[in-house]
């Protein structure tokens, strides 16, 4: 029924127009599994697991529970500075727009889509001023995570897009990996749930 990944960073999910994007996640899987199809995609640069789905019928049921927000994504990621540690959720909610001037880049902006994160510090290495933080995102908008953190003034380590300079020269790749997915079997229903570690230097 599903077919589930653990993306590399720096590996597109879904080929681009341009001639020299079309190596990518699904194309690879594709050959292997001809009827897999895609049911949601990680940016480039963010690293972990993907699911696609194994025939029409499945990718219906799963793009569902994707619109219904019954997906369960967590995610991890290095943030410059020092947030609390708790295991208590907090979260972002900033409306995100794209800033057509500057595409693919996004902004926050009252008149964009509503747009939620829930997010928790789990470790800070206090000499680097580093926090590794657990995400998850409540929508699926394009830069989310990336986007709210930058926004509390926590940019990702790696991070080409949003991060300043500095930030960006601290880690040899964005910092952000899809860790776990849980969802309902689009075949018996059943809870059903998949993780994989991220292959972070120091805040694991």
């Amino acid at each position: 029924a599903m077919v589930v990944l653990n993306k590399p960073s720096g590996l597109h999910s879904v080929p681009g127009r341009e001639e020299d994007k079309q190596d990518c996640l699904s194309a690879r899987v594709q050959r292997q599994y001809p009827d897999a199809l895609v049911v949601h995609r990680l940016d480039r640069d963010t690293s972990g697991v993907l699911v696609m789905a194994r025939g029409k019928a499945n990718q219906r049921i799963i793009n569902l529970a994707f619109e219904k927000r019954q997906i369960d994504k967590r995610y991890l990621a290095q943030v410059h500075g020092l947030l609390p540690l708790g295991d208590d959720w907090k979260q972002v909610d900033q409306p995100i727009l794209l800033d057509w001037e500057r595409r693919p880049l996004r902004i926050i902006d009252p008149a964009g889509q509503a747009s939620q994160t829930r997010w928790r510090c789990m470790r800070r290495d206090e000499e680097r001023g580093i926090s590794l933080v657990e995400l998850e995102p409540l929508t699926g908008r394009s830069h989310q995570l990336r986007i709210h953190m930058q926004w509390l003034g926590f940019p990702m380590l790696g991070d080409t897009l949003y991060a300043p300079a500095p930030v960006q020269l601290l880690a040899p790749r964005l910092m952000l990996h899809a860790q776990s997915i849980g969802l309902a079997h689009p075949i018996s229903q059943a809870p059903v749930q998949f993780s994989c570690d991220a292959n972070f230097e120091g805040l694991e």
